[in-house]
Parts: structure tokens; sequence; C-alpha cells
């Protein structure tokens, strides 16, 4: 009797078969056992997120609170800051004007200063307006 090389490769490859079937249900029970813990992780994180979501929201809606004053306070101060800025540009045409209207005025009375200056310095020296 002669032995069949094929017959043993078939059964090879059925034990090989059979192995990799086995591999993988060992490797199929492993992950389902890590993927139990991390449900329950996963459901004590839940229990945690709704215990904390009442105060977080709280605090969220506060802060949005501080944050439309501070909006509110900004856009009053730009209306400050435009009035005063109005009133500055205001004040430097006054100013303006008030140059022009009064340069002529100091002008002449710097002349008229000279002109008393001049006489109390005859006065004082004694001299005339023809010496």
């Amino acid at each position: 009797m002669t032995l069949d090389w094929s017959i043993v490769m078939y059964v090879g490859l059925g034990v090989m078969g059979l192995l990799v079937g086995i591999g993988v249900l060992v490797a199929c029970l492993a992950l389902a056992r890590t993927l139990k813990r991390v449900n329950r992780t996963l459901d004590v994180v839940d229990a945690q997120v709704q215990t904390m979501g009442v105060p977080i929201a709280e605090t969220l809606d506060h802060v949005g609170g501080i944050a439309d004053t501070a909006d509110q306070t900004l856009a009053r101060l730009r209306g400050v800051v435009g009035s005063l800025e109005t009133l500055a540009a205001s004040l430097t045409n006054v100013a303006d004007l008030a140059k022009e209207a009064l340069s002529p005025a100091i002008v002449n009375v710097g002349a008229t200063i000279a002109g008393v200056s001049a006489g109390l310095r005859r006065i004082v020296t004694g001299r005339t307006s023809h010496d």
C-alpha cells in the first residue's frame, strides 16, 4: 500500500483551517471581554457626564450673561468714544476760529506795546522824538 500524499495535504489543510478558526474564536472572545469592560467604563462616564451636565450648563449660561454684559458695555463705550471724538473735533474748530479772530488783535496789541515801550524809553532817557 502506497501513501497518497494528496490525502496528507488535504488533511493538513483541514487541520490548519481548524487551528486558524480556533485562533480567530479565541481572539474574538478576548475582544468581547475587552469591549465588555469598555462598555462598563462608558456607562460610568455617562453617569458622571449626566451628573456634571447641570452645573456645567448653569456655568455656561452665567458666562454667556457676562459676555452679553461685556458686549453691551463695549457698545456704550464705542458711543462715548464717538461723542468724545466729535467734541474734540468741535473744540479744534473753535480753537482755530479763535486763533484766526484774535491773530490781528494780538498783532495790534504787540504794535501798541512796542509804541508804549518806545515812549517810556524816551521819557526815561530824556530824549525827544527830534533828537
